[in-house]
């Protein structure tokens, strides 16, 4: 064996090994979307469903605030949990968020939001193969977008009350921008942390492509509702 081939084939291993990573984490995001794409037509389907929603009891508010309680739990707790955990409570969490976007296709019409889906499936695509293949370092990113996810939340929260339409299309532009970015930057991260993956641990790995799928996924969907707010056509 020459020296050349000695020097490719552990590289050749750990390229094949990150390309594993990612497609566990990609698997698991696609599988995460279309349970929350499932969810949320059955729901918009249901007039009990949707009664139940709207009805203001206990039950509605618990499944609405029962996504971001979920995925505070996988995010928080993710390191000590069996695989099978980190997989049923992230495919809960997709399920549920599914029940709560269900009022997303009643806002809107079918066409806008499949026309804004395969815009954000576009562009989320885009950013994620330039955050996987480009050599630049995108740490200094990170900063600077979540400065900016707290100003657009704070925003975000002044505006239920000011009720202001050009602030609302400001946020949503604003919104835009962050989410593209941070697809592109997760990404990277995603990759570096496939390359320092402990390969011989099943569980370890289930819980980096999980976690790696939920973020992901929660900078698809933010993309997505943030371009709605802008492109989206309503029902009224």
């Amino acid at each position: 064996m020459n020296r050349f081939q000695a020097m490719s084939r552990p590289q050749a291993r750990s390229l094949d090994s990150v390309n594993a990573f990612m497609r566990g984490v990609y698997n698991w995001m696609a599988a995460g979307l279309g349970l929350t794409a499932l969810a949320a037509f059955a729901t918009a389907s249901s007039p009990d469903m949707i009664q139940l929603l709207y009805s203001g009891s206990i039950l509605s508010w618990v499944i609405i605030f029962a996504p971001f309680v979920l995925v505070m739990i996988l995010s928080a707790g993710i390191n000590s949990m069996s695989a099978t955990t980190a997989t049923i409570t992230f495919m809960s969490y997709s399920a549920l968020m599914g029940v709560s976007l269900s009022s997303v296709l009643l806002m809107y019409t079918g066409e806008s939001v499949f026309t804004t889906f395969v815009i954000c499936a576009t562009m989320f695509g885009g950013m994620s193969i330039y955050g996987t293949t480009t050599k630049r370092d995108l740490t200094s990113w990170g900063s600077f977008l979540f400065m900016g996810l707290i100003g657009i939340l704070i925003a975000s929260v002044v505006n239920i009350f000011l009720a202001n339409s050009v602030m609302h299309w400001v946020i949503s532009v604003i919104g835009v921008v962050l989410f593209t970015g941070l697809t592109a930057y997760d990404t990277q991260r995603l990759r570096d942390m496939g390359e320092s993956a402990p390969y011989g641990d099943a569980t370890v790995l289930r819980r980096g492509t999980i976690l790696g799928a939920l973020t992901l996924y929660l900078d698809f969907i933010n993309l997505f509702l943030m371009l709605l707010r802008l492109f989206g056509s309503s029902r009224d």
